[in-house]
């Protein structure tokens, strides 16, 4: 019975500890609805399961439209909350491609990131019948992609490509790169670099993207950002890797580099807070630093979106 209670005594400071790291975090990659892939909580939900954790901010991703108007109306709607909301473009075939007019407009009315093609990759697409075959499908049948790469004929940025990174160097966004290939990812990440954007991620660099160890310093070495999605460590979320590799991406780029975002919506997963309390316990247990946890799960990611410290 004392063990019990000792354990049960553990468990309660445990959860304290979880939930006072929490406090100030900053998902990048919500995934909540309405969308075409069906999604477990809306985008009024996923505010409130914030403003109830705690964070500082949330940005809402979907592969098909911008979030921008729903994000300003319920942050207006709902300003008790406390928490920022943020969008941005995908640049799919539904927003016309790699389309600097998508992007100049996000970026008017209030985006924060731009995300190069996803499920309109060239990338992607080849990847169907291996990596992306498990992911998430629409709920209706959708018009079959066209394949989309930010290179030319020669292996050159396109003028298109160029247009949207000047875009997103004048606005000081965040540029990331989506599901292209790691190799397409150095071209562009190099010339965005030269070009002005000062904000660069990787979305989950090892699934799709296919970015080795040394890719991963290399982009760091050019200031990029990598961004790692909790949905592939936790439990419940159908893309488990262990904890371990996790531990050795971090290692890998470094805690002042890596953001840990939710990736978070989908039907059949935990919920994007619920996420975040299950990665900070794996972090506890891998004994990071609550000042690095507190960078790897909010501090990075509020710098990318030029929230005061």
């Amino acid at each position: 019975m004392l063990n019990d209670t000792v354990e049960q005594s553990s468990d309660n400071s445990r959860d304290a500890e979880v939930e006072a790291l929490l406090k100030g975090a900053v998902d990048l990659h919500c995934h909540s609805g309405p969308a075409a892939i069906p999604r477990v909580l809306d985008h009024r939900d996923a505010m409130q399961d914030a403003a109830d954790a705690g964070f500082r901010a949330l940005l809402y991703k979907d592969h098909f439209y911008l979030g921008v108007s729903h994000a300003r109306i319920l942050e207006t709607i709902y300003p008790e909350t406390g928490v920022k909301l943020f969008s941005g473009v995908a640049l799919n075939n539904a927003s016309g491609g790699i389309n600097p007019y998508a992007v100049d407009h996000a970026i008017k009315i209030g985006g924060k990131i731009v995300w190069m093609p996803t499920l309109s990759a060239a990338n992607h697409i080849r990847k169907g019948l291996t990596e992306a075959k498990s992911f998430p499908k629409t709920a209706q049948k959708m018009l079959d992609p066209s394949p989309l790469t930010v290179l030319d004929a020669n292996g050159r940025l396109t003028d298109e490509t160029k247009k949207v990174i000047d875009l997103i160097a004048e606005g000081d966004i965040i540029l990331a790169g989506g599901h292209l290939e790691a190799s397409e990812l150095f071209i562009l990440f190099d010339e965005a670099k030269k070009r002005g954007v000062k904000k660069m991620l990787v979305n989950h660099p090892t699934y799709i993207v296919g970015c080795t160890d040394d890719d991963i310093r290399g982009l760091v070495s050019m200031g990029v950002y990598m961004e790692h999605s909790i949905c592939m460590f936790i439990e419940g979320s159908g893309y488990q890797y262990e904890s371990s590799f996790l531990q050795h991406l971090i290692e890998v780029a470094g805690v002042d580099k890596t953001c840990l975002c939710s990736d978070l919506g989908l039907l059949g997963a935990p919920r994007p807070i619920e996420g975040y309390r299950q990665v900070v316990r794996m972090l506890l247990d891998m004994q990071f630093s609550h000042e690095d946890i507190r960078t790897l799960i909010g501090g990075n990611s509020a710098g990318l979106l030029n929230l005061a410290a």
